[in-house]
């Protein structure tokens, strides 16, 4: 596993009672970049996070990360090195304020997640991070509002600072603009682009413009094999790409720029 490259997959592969979900993915995200994973819908992109994640276990191949087999780690395992995922359903604490929800998120990276009954001068001393991470986050301003009072988009934005609070080395993002208007779309944008710059980010995304205006690197998935693999004008280009975006999917895939 070279320097540059933090995660590699060999010859990844799930299956399910005979179906295939992955089917022998070798995967190399190199460190500092944008790695996005795209494809058609059932094209085994989910599936491949909860492989990385440990969520799935694979049937047959190599995980690794850091220079470190993780093949054959726990989740929580994967999580303390550094590999930490924000999901498709934002998971976001409603009724928490929006600094109490970081602050949360601050102490699970501590390990006493449970010590809820410490004092609140205990707790106020992750104040003062938990508010850095809201201001990388645009959302300092909101900090003692309720989260469920916040738009869908600025959910996005604090699940993003939550999952910066644990300190990842790699931040797996799954789908994160999915149901958003344009405006929180560009935002969110901004923003992976914004805390990508000393870190490494893997993204499953279905909005071609955000794709190509901000990751370095694109795979393509289709029937949880990889069909393509390059920036994102070269895979633009790919003829088998096109082909398997049939349709207005197509024309999205083409028309991003």
């Amino acid at each position: 596993m070279s320097e540059d490259t933090i995660l590699e997959t060999r010859e990844l592969t799930k299956e399910f009672k005979g179906f295939v979900a992955v089917s022998k993915v070798n995967l190399k995200v190199r460190r500092g970049s944008i790695h996005a994973l795209i494809g058609p819908n059932g094209a085994g992109k989910t599936t491949c996070f909860n492989l990385l994640t440990k969520f799935l276990t694979p049937t047959r191949g190599q995980i690794l990360f850091d220079g470190h087999d993780i093949t054959g780690e726990s989740p929580a395992t994967i999580a303390r090195r550094g590999v930490i995922r924000s999901f498709q359903i934002s998971a976001v604490f409603p009724h928490l304020t929006v600094l109490e929800n970081v602050r949360v998120a601050l102490q699970r990276k501590l390990a006493n997640s449970f010590q809820f009954w410490r004092s609140e001068a205990m707790l106020s001393q992750l104040d003062g991070r938990a508010l850095e991470l809201l201001a990388s986050v645009d959302l300092e301003k909101y900090a003692h509002l309720t989260a469920v009072e916040l738009s869908y988009g600025r959910k996005r934005a604090l699940e993003i600072a939550t999952t910066l609070a644990m300190d990842p080395k790699l931040m797996l993002l799954d789908e994160p603009t999915q149901g958003m208007g344009l405006e929180d779309v560009d935002r969110i944008r901004q923003l992976i682009k914004k805390v990508a710059a000393d870190r490494t980010v893997l993204m499953v995304e279905h909005n071609m413009s955000v794709v190509s205006s901000i990751a370095d690197t694109i795979t393509v998935l289709q029937r949880g094999a990889t069909l393509a693999e390059g920036p994102y004008e070269q895979v633009s280009k790919n003829p088998a790409v096109i082909e398997a975006y049939m349709g207005s999917a197509q024309t999205e895939l083409q028309g991003a720029h």
